[in-house]
């Protein structure tokens, strides 16, 4: 193969394909990353390792959304890309007696059911056809695979392709639905070297999880970046035993990309991305506007402020004061600015008001 994207002919290493395809058999072919025994939390730590309090504060959303839909028979709780069970675990556990008695937890994810595991934990590769609860989905769409766009020298944005090595090299010029979606939603300067990835996959897996909801609360929880500020070359990276890393598809390390939460949160409420077609439940659903926010600011609504115990609990007592400078120290770290706390937050309402507002 040949690279003709500056005016000069380069060879492209063998077996070379754009990212979108590199990454999703890196992270999800039958040797895949995210099929490594260890699971996710062996190489990284997300928001629901950092603390119990982040699995709390989501069965607090849960006890919001089930009041908003009126105490149903039957309340769906779904783990989108649930690693091996962590978050729908702690959410099981945290609910009250009452509410955990009517409460369906399922976990989606493409790895084996873990061997140890709560029975009543359903174990999904694709969420269920109807929720009428909360799915949540936990950096879920920063794994959804993603091709990349480079603007060559003449000033054309140009697919990236990649070999199983890392090496990378220019293809094709990014034409079609992904071109409209760069205009829309990340337009490139015609500057050499300038860096994008196409989200409009992303948009439509996450258009395709909200469709599932029937009643309830979709929500989105990544790292994220909005059109006013947009990185000009890119995020992609990759991350092994705890460390960032080059992001090699070979399937050795997490590859990841940070999301444009606004372009997901348009398509699941305006259903005209290029390509898409409206989706087949939208009539019979009511669907409020999307809302971003930030981690920070969805937790403290969630009563996780971070706030340290009055001193005189220390005299009174002494244990339940270091419990709670423990927990306040972990709430710290889940809102805090520069980490955790700058996570986006998308959340999309179905037949219910923002239980957040």
């Amino acid at each position: 193969m040949t690279d003709e994207t500056a005016g000069k002919t380069e060879p492209v290493p063998e077996g070379a394909r754009g990212w979108r395809a590199a990454m999703r058999e890196a992270l999800y072919g039958p040797s895949g990353f995210y099929r490594l025994p260890e699971g996710p939390a062996g190489h990284f730590r997300t928001s629901v390792h950092a603390s119990p309090l982040f699995a709390r504060a989501v069965a607090g959303l849960l006890c919001r959304v089930d009041e908003a839909l009126g105490r149903p028979a039957a309340l769906d709780f779904v783990d989108m890309g649930a690693g091996r069970g962590e978050l729908v675990t702690g959410v099981l556990a945290a609910l009250p007696a009452a509410v955990a008695a009517r409460t369906r937890g399922c976990a989606v994810e493409i790895a084996d059911r873990p061997a140890v595991l709560d029975e009543r934990i359903t174990w999904l590769s694709e969420p269920p056809e109807a929720v009428t609860g909360l799915l949540f989905a936990n950096e879920w769409l920063d794994n959804v695979p993603v091709d990349v766009a480079e603007v060559d020298a003449a000033g054309v944005p140009r697919l990236v392709l990649v070999a199983d090595d890392g090496t990378e090299r220019l293809g094709e010029a990014v034409t079609g639905p992904d071109a409209d979606w760069l205009a829309r939603w990340w337009p490139l300067p015609a500057r050499e070297g300038l860096r994008a990835e196409v989200g409009l996959p992303r948009d439509l897996a996450w258009a395709s999880a909200v469709d599932r909801v029937a009643r309830g609360l979709a929500v989105a929880v990544d790292y994220a970046h909005t059109l006013d500020a947009r990185p000009p070359f890119g995020t992609l990276t990759g991350f092994r035993e705890g460390r960032g890393t080059a992001p090699v598809p070979d399937g050795s390390c997490d590859i990841t990309a940070h999301v444009a939460l606004d372009a997901c949160a348009a398509a699941s409420t305006a259903y005209a991305l290029p390509g898409a077609t409206p989706m087949a439940s939208a009539p019979a659903r009511t669907l409020s506007a999307a809302r971003l926010l930030t981690q920070r600011d969805a937790l403290r609504a969630l009563g996780v402020t971070g706030a340290r115990p009055p001193l005189a609990l220390a005299s009174t007592d002494p244990s339940a004061y270091v419990r709670a400078l423990a927990g306040a120290g972990e709430a710290a770290e889940l809102t805090a600015p520069g980490g955790l706390g700058d996570f986006g937050w998308l959340l999309q309402p179905v037949g219910i008001p923002d239980p957040l507002a």
